[in-house]
């Protein structure tokens, strides 16, 4: 026999349940190490390699390297918040309002763009990983704070940096 669920019944969440335990450690460790490999990879072998380019894949490189910069950065800001949620350092409610200045929609240019075949092969691997990470922390995120469409468009401050150092502040803010 179907019966509805019960009023009192309470829905887990998997995503909520992954961040705010133990299992949220590989995560964490694995967008830091993505952010980390990036800016090995962009200060060292993709500077070299971006001189090599035509000046269409040129203007790309340069284009997608912010892209990926700022994707990082944002997902970077996500995971500290949710760190500082899981230590006790921050509460949900306060981790709520402080990553709803965190953007997790950064796109990226497409396979077609003019240039694209000739970017570094390394190149591309960082920005599809961080385009996976991106996905999967906004699912979560979606999951545990609800969708983005409910934060009001007037909350959202005008200068993502100031957001980013506000966010990273707070992160590393011992009370």
């Amino acid at each position: 026999m179907n019966e509805p669920s019960k009023a009192g019944a309470k829905t887990i969440k998997l995503a909520e349940r992954r961040v705010f335990s133990q299992s949220f450690k590989p995560l964490y460790q694995e967008g830091m190490g993505l952010v980390e490999q990036a800016a090995e990879y962009l200060d060292g072998k993709g500077r070299a390699e971006a001189k090599k380019l035509s000046r269409p894949a040129a203007t790309l490189y340069a284009a997608e390297s912010m892209r990926l910069t700022t994707r990082l950065m944002q997902v970077a800001s996500w995971l500290l918040l949710q760190r500082a949620a899981n230590s006790g350092e921050m509460t949900r409610d306060q981790v709520a309002s402080e990553k709803s200045k965190v953007r997790l929609d950064t796109a990226s240019a497409h396979e077609e763009a003019p240039g694209w075949a000739e970017l570094p092969k390394d190149f591309i691997d960082l920005v599809n990983r961080s385009l996976r990470l991106q996905a999967l922390v906004r699912r979560m995120d979606e999951e545990i704070y609800g969708s983005l469409a409910e934060v009001p468009p007037s909350s959202r401050r005008v200068n993502p940096v100031s957001d980013q150092i506000t966010l990273l502040n707070t992160a590393f803010a011992r009370g």
